[in-house]
């Protein structure tokens, strides 16, 4: 499978060399995430994971003054009972679920807001990288909800209980500068550079052993769930899996001759 183009429509998708940039276009109204956005996002992740030549993709926004402002309350809000309402959580889940799943590595590039929503896509990639005016906020609480596509969860397990309770219950504003000191973003860039800086990260993967990758990425996602010792065992059966790969025998070969390593993904 190779990634579609997409010119038009919620989520724009291209493929640059061996990275996929995958924009959100929803500017009029700050990208909010609905039921086409979040279907549409999904479909792109999916293809680019599949797509051989992917070997890194970048979500970003096609406009500087929101990453994402979070779910689409007017999408969110036409829930008439519970049924429908566990659907919408069900769909930004299994969007979200799909981003932190993809055995490509992800990196959301930030600029303006991510709220709720938004924040957590940005949770479920690989690296957050911001540009120093972004905002980070799950400001649920303010509405008499709480967040309920994984923010409970995935913020815990990146800053902690501590510090991701204050932001849950509080639903306050993080800044760029605070988000980098509590590891919820990897990096702060200059206004506008966010894009840039992924970009360039997107790139050192380019010469990466694609195979290694995807299995570190499962390595640390189940151990995740698992004790030390659970995950301990996970890494010995991923780091056995790996070393008996093509991409392997290459890599060692090429370092004990000195030469670059050409990785073929298998």
């Amino acid at each position: 499978m190779t990634l579609t183009e997409r010119h038009d429509g919620p989520v724009l998708s291209r493929l640059e060399g061996a990275t996929a940039f995958l924009t959100l276009n929803r500017s009029d109204r700050l990208n909010a995430l609905d039921e086409g956005t979040l279907a549409t996002l999904e479909a792109c992740i999916h293809e680019a994971g599949l797509d051989p030549g992917v070997r890194a993709i970048v979500i970003a926004s096609g406009t500087a003054r929101a990453f994402s402002a979070g779910a689409d309350l007017k999408w969110l809000g036409a829930a008439t009972n519970a049924s429908e309402v566990a659907s919408r959580a069900h769909r930004g889940h299994q969007t979200m679920n799909a981003v932190a799943d993809c055995p490509k590595p992800t990196i959301a590039a930030i600029e303006g807001v991510a709220f709720g929503g938004g924040c957590e896509l940005a949770l479920a990639c690989d690296y957050r990288i911001a540009g120093d005016t972004a905002r980070f906020g799950q400001p649920e609480i303010k509405l008499g909800i709480i967040p309920g596509w994984g923010g409970t969860q995935r913020l815990t397990r990146l800053i902690g209980p501590s510090r991701a309770t204050d932001m849950i219950l509080t639903g306050r504003t993080v800044s760029a500068e605070e988000a980098v000191r509590i590891g919820l973003a990897n990096s702060v860039v200059g206004a506008g550079e966010a894009l840039a800086a992924a970009t360039s990260l997107a790139d050192s993967f380019a010469t990466g052993a694609p195979l290694a990758v995807k299995i570190a990425k499962q390595a640390i996602r189940r151990g995740m769930d698992m004790s030390l010792a659970g995950g301990l065992a996970t890494e010995i059966e991923g780091f056995v899996s790996s070393f008996g790969t093509a991409d392997a025998r290459e890599g060692v070969g090429a370092f004990l001759e000195k030469r670059p390593p050409s990785f073929s993904g298998t």
